[in-house]
């Protein structure tokens, strides 16, 4: 086993790093602040234009393992998922993090902000320049080429979001590496309101009491950084049926002339909001329709095609995954509905960058990612489980016997 910062390391720490979304520049931005990395960084986007709004969670900037489970959904999950010293390890290297990247975060975590904002800023702050140096590589790679660009002890990381390059070809002998669960259909709205505005869980249910078939459940648990503006991300539960008529992307006035019932729900709820706080929808409304799906990749390195060989396994020795690492990370490696995504993206890229840098074997770095991974896969599986159920709750709580239906009780 061979340790990737000792002198006689044949690991060069080349780095090669696919895709150029926010977590593939946070990755990126971290390794560029340490030393004895060269870089490579491939984008096929010529531009960042994605304004859709996000939100990171506060567990990205904990300061202490009590902060970093203060989820009021997840937090004892994470108790009982991670060990105490596994947490402290992850506080312990944000407080090493070059400091700039720690204040976007921190700036980021203030309130909702346009994705593109984040993949500017951390371009930017790239380009500027670092202790390893960086080369950005403009190319729409296949799985094919990709493969093809490792030598011999390089290190590849793919950050190509949910439909990953590489996830599928990471285990010998075959492509299935992914898991993945449909939870429902959702049409998200979102919009800019020119007030600022809270809603719990009794707002959710009294704005939607007149909602039968369809109901609107707003997420507007912090407000934009403009202040005395919120911005408001509304999902509503729609059937197959519905998502199969309603285009990718429309907006509120499409959805009012097509789709009258599942329109009703939004605007009456922004009805009830506005005649309240007596604020107004500024702009229009935006509405996209996806499918909300759960999914992990089964591994998440090329492990077993490197452990094929160690093992004394020649038939694969000129393949070039079998003497080389692969790391998914982000959406490649796990997608996560209800908003985690980004935020779950950062936190792996933050523990691999950790992990690369240290004076360790390339096996214990496998071993540590792929544990890492699965456990975060268990904490978001826990938490997007319970969402969905306790969203199906709330859609029958006017009705008695369809919510003893959905209850487990033993």
């Amino acid at each position: 086993m061979t340790n990737l910062n000792s002198i006689d390391n044949p690991w060069l720490k080349k780095i090669h790093i696919i895709g150029a979304g926010p977590v593939g520049l946070i990755m990126t931005a971290m390794l560029q602040s340490m030393e004895g990395f060269s870089i490579k960084l491939y984008e096929k986007r010529p531009a960042y234009t994605r304004t859709r709004m996000v939100k990171l969670s506060s567990y990205l900037t904990a300061k202490s393992s009590a902060a970093y489970s203060v989820d009021e959904i997840d937090g004892s999950n994470v108790a009982a998922i991670f060990e105490p010293h596994e947490l402290e390890k992850s506080i312990e290297f944000r407080r090493s993090m070059n400091p700039r990247i720690l204040a976007l975060l921190e700036k980021w975590n203030m309130g909702f902000c346009p994705l593109s904002e984040i993949e500017y800023a951390l371009s930017d702050l790239i380009n500027e320049g670092g202790k390893s140096p960086v080369e950005r590589v403009s190319v729409d790679l296949s799985a094919e080429q990709a493969i093809n660009l490792l030598s011999p002890q390089e290190i590849m990381i793919d950050c190509t979001g949910s439909n990953s390059l590489l996830r599928n070809h990471l285990i010998p002998g075959t492509t299935d590496n992914t898991y993945k669960q449909r939870l429902e259909y959702a049409a998200i709205v979102t919009f800019l309101y020119g007030k600022t505005y809270l809603c719990n869980e009794y707002c959710k249910y009294f704005k939607n009491r007149e909602n039968t078939q369809y109901k609107f459940v707003p997420a507007v648990g912090r407000i934009a950084q403009d202040e005395g503006t919120t911005h408001v991300t509304g999902i509503i539960s729609i059937s197959e049926e519905d998502f199969l008529a309603i285009p990718p992307r429309c907006n509120g006035d499409f959805l009012r002339k097509n789709f009258p019932l599942v329109a009703q729900s939004m605007d009456r709820f922004i009805a009830l909001v506005c005649e309240e706080t007596h604020g107004e929808v500024l702009g229009e409304l935006d509405v996209i329709r996806i499918p909300l799906e759960l999914y992990h990749c089964k591994n998440a390195s090329n492990r077993q095609w490197y452990s094929s060989l160690q093992s004394g396994d020649k038939s694969n020795v000129s393949h070039p995954l079998s003497n080389t690492a692969v790391f998914l990370v982000g959406d490649s490696a796990i997608g996560s509905p209800y908003f985690q995504s980004i935020s779950l993206g950062f936190e792996c890229a933050m523990y691999l960058a950790d992990l690369l840098r240290q004076d360790i074997s390339i096996d214990h770095i496998f071993d540590h990612y792929e544990l890492l991974i699965y456990k975060q896969w268990l904490r978001v599986y826990i938490r997007s489980q319970t969402i969905k159920h306790n969203k199906d709750i709330f859609n029958s709580l006017d009705d008695t016997f369809g919510i003893l239906e959905k209850l487990q009780m033993y």
